[in-house]
């Protein structure tokens, strides 16, 4: 999976969640999808709406009333949705799971499995801002998935981020390879 695919992916907090549970064979029906979830209409709607337009899922042909259509995985959904339900299980609760809803916590995830630099991490990022960023950064290290150790190697000395714990099963979960 590219980068820039899973920056979009996780710029709607429930697309993760979707993609897993129509991997997992729940019915693709928007009432058990939203009960599955946990999330409001509007947000579910929302995500919903993104997985389509990113071409994750479509309307099931045939299938549903024109109210209430039932969905399921494209060909390129079914490969995304496999990681996306791999990455859910290395999660153990919802409190984990609130972590993943934001935008850049996958991502910066993915791009740690080595050690890498705030400027390595923001250019591969791309639109990401600073301080969007550096919150993300915070968040996870405070949750112990991000380890932050400062290189006294050089003359100006600079932190370095790397995937531990939780954060590393996540990455290997996603198992994007730049």
């Amino acid at each position: 999976m590219e980068l820039t695919l899973l920056v979009k992916l996780t710029s709607k907090a429930w697309s993760l969640k979707i993609l897993a549970l129509l991997h997992d064979g729940a019915p693709g029906r928007q009432a058990p999808l939203v009960a599955a979830t946990g999330a409001s209409r509007t947000s579910f709607a929302n995500s919903l709406e993104h997985l389509i337009r990113l071409g994750m899922i479509e309307k099931n042909p045939g299938h549903g009333h024109p109210l209430r259509p039932e969905f399921r995985l494209t060909a390129e959904g079914a490969v995304v949705a496999a990681m996306a339900s791999r990455i859910l299980k290395s999660v153990p609760d919802n409190d984990a799971f609130s972590v993943l809803k934001r935008s850049w916590a996958v991502p910066i995830l993915a791009l740690t499995e080595t050690p890498k630099r705030f400027s390595a991490i923001k250019s591969d990022l791309g639109p990401v801002t600073d301080r969007a960023l550096s919150q993300s950064l915070c968040l996870l290290e405070d949750r112990e998935w991000l380890k932050r150790d400062i290189d006294v190697s050089q003359r100006a000395p600079y932190p370095t981020y790397l995937a531990v714990n939780q954060g590393r099963n996540i990455n290997q979960a996603i198992g994007l390879r730049i």
